[in-house]
């Protein structure tokens, strides 16, 4: 089965997804949040339908010392959220620190246009989130 990976956050949710084989991992899309969860819950059911994965995996953005941050209590709510809907799937969280960080300089070494980034960062972030988790699950 497939795992979904998800950068959470307050205005766009990222969203990337594994193949069959959970070996190659690609983005999906960026849903608008328009500040309500409800949104993303409606696209996860569809892309549940679509997909068939057993795993969602979210980034948990974590300051970089390791604390908690409000951004981190968020976070938590809404994986709280999932877990609520989707108690027959797994639900895991991972550190995503520097992941945008990261998304942000393959955007620059591909030369991607800056009002393109806006629109696509969150969904390269969700890619590294899920390669993260994939390589925890691995080792």
């Amino acid at each position: 089965m497939r795992i979904l990976g998800i950068d959470y956050g307050d205005a766009r949710v990222g969203v990337a997804i594994t193949d069959a084989l959970n070996i190659t991992v690609h983005g999906i899309e960026t849903i608008q949040r328009n500040n309500s969860d409800k949104n993303i819950l409606k696209r996860l059911d569809e892309l549940l339908l679509m997909y068939k994965f057993d795993t969602i995996v979210v980034g948990m953005p974590f300051n970089m010392n390791g604390t908690v941050s409000e951004r981190v209590e968020k976070t938590q709510a809404f994986v709280h959220k999932l877990k609520c809907k989707y108690n027959k799937l797994k639900i895991d969280t991972i550190d995503e620190r520097l992941t945008t960080v990261v998304a942000h300089n393959t955007m620059n070494a591909l030369n991607i246009n800056k009002h393109k980034k806006r629109n696509i960062v969150d969904t390269i972030s969700a890619e590294y989130i899920l390669e993260s988790y994939l390589n925890k699950i691995k080792n």
